[in-house]
């Protein structure tokens, strides 16, 4: 007999989530059919998708983890994958939506980064810059919210294709990790009298490429400072996430008009196939070569997945936010 532990929605956020949002909920697996597998959850990683869930449904989210009872002979007992089977300690497949890590995964870096700097996150990064803005060595790049799992990867390819990378990130903390990483000019945007001022004096000719993780207010003083031609990859928009009130308005079109920008959202399930797998071998590569480095923010204990969901959105993470099971 497995029991196994979910959290649900329970209703809706308003605003900012809170603990009050989500249930937690047990039970009994079934047995195993043929072709099924069951596995158990090491890592999982909270997403921002809540509007697609009705209330009661299970939390979305992504996962590494280990298969403890097989009937299917591709993926034994033991098999490491990645799945997306949501905020679960335990869960039963027919393997259609695991993928097992590769087979050269060395032992000197956690399992941790298949759905990290090593994958879903690391993926983002890599198509979003790479194929949506199509940076070139000795463009400049700005990336908001730069020390997060998307950003922190984002500005390190950029700095590997020989481009200048001006970040901004919500911390000193944060300012200073970022530096580590080799961002040519950091700020932290909470303190800083003039956001205008401050990407202007950053790259005082504008810029080619920006990877937009925040949107709103912020993405508004940005545009008009992108060169002619300039590209904007649209990733995220958390600082829109919990507004309740009329949402800021958008750039000025004459900024996007004369200046001929182009602008363009993306997900990541974009890329399949041989570009995807390039990229995760690119990406791992760039890891243990230690060109890319990593920082995961991990959190203890399946009971505590909302607060580190809720920790993620304040910007309480530096790097990937991970819950270990």
């Amino acid at each position: 007999m497995v029991l196994a532990k979910r959290w649900t929605l329970k209703k809706h956020f308003v605003g900012n989530p809170t603990k009050s949002d989500f249930e937690l909920k047990t039970a009994e697996l079934p047995p195993l059919k043929d072709g099924g597998k069951s596995c158990s959850k090491d890592f999982r990683v909270g997403r921002v998708a809540s509007k697609k869930l009705n209330e009661g449904d299970t939390m979305m989210g992504q996962q590494v983890a280990r298969v403890v009872e097989s009937k299917n002979s591709a993926f034994p007992k033991g098999t490491i994958v990645v799945a997306f089977s949501g905020w679960r300690t335990h869960s039963i497949s027919d393997g259609k939506d695991l993928e097992k890590l590769p087979t050269e995964w060395p032992d000197t870096i956690p399992l941790s980064l298949a759905v990290g700097t090593v994958g879903m996150t690391g993926l983002t990064a890599y198509f979003g810059l790479l194929d949506i803005c199509g940076v070139k060595g000795g463009e400049t790049v700005m990336v908001n919210a730069a020390a997060g799992a998307v950003g922190s990867v984002v500005g390190q390819i950029a700095k590997l294709k020989g481009c200048k990378v001006v970040g901004a990130a919500g911390s000193d903390e944060k300012v200073a990790y970022l530096k580590k990483l080799g961002f040519d000019v950091v700020f932290n945007y909470k303190t800083v009298e003039s956001l205008k001022e401050t990407l202007k004096k950053a790259s005082p000719d504008g810029y080619d490429c920006y990877f937009d993780n925040v949107g709103g207010e912020f993405s508004n003083i940005v545009i008009p400072q992108m060169k002619t031609f300039g590209r904007i990859a649209i990733c995220g928009a958390i600082s829109t996430y919990n507004r309740t009130g009329v949402l800021p308005p958008g750039p000025p079109p004459e900024n996007v008009i004369y200046q001929q920008l182009r602008m363009e959202g993306f997900l990541v399930t974009r890329w399949q196939g041989d570009a995807r797998q390039k990229a995760l071998k690119d990406l791992l590569n760039w890891v243990l070569e230690g060109k890319i480095q990593y920082h995961e923010y991990i959190t203890e204990g399946f009971e505590n997945m909302p607060a580190a969901f809720m920790g993620m959105l304040k910007g309480d993470n530096l790097g990937k936010t991970i819950v270990k099971a």
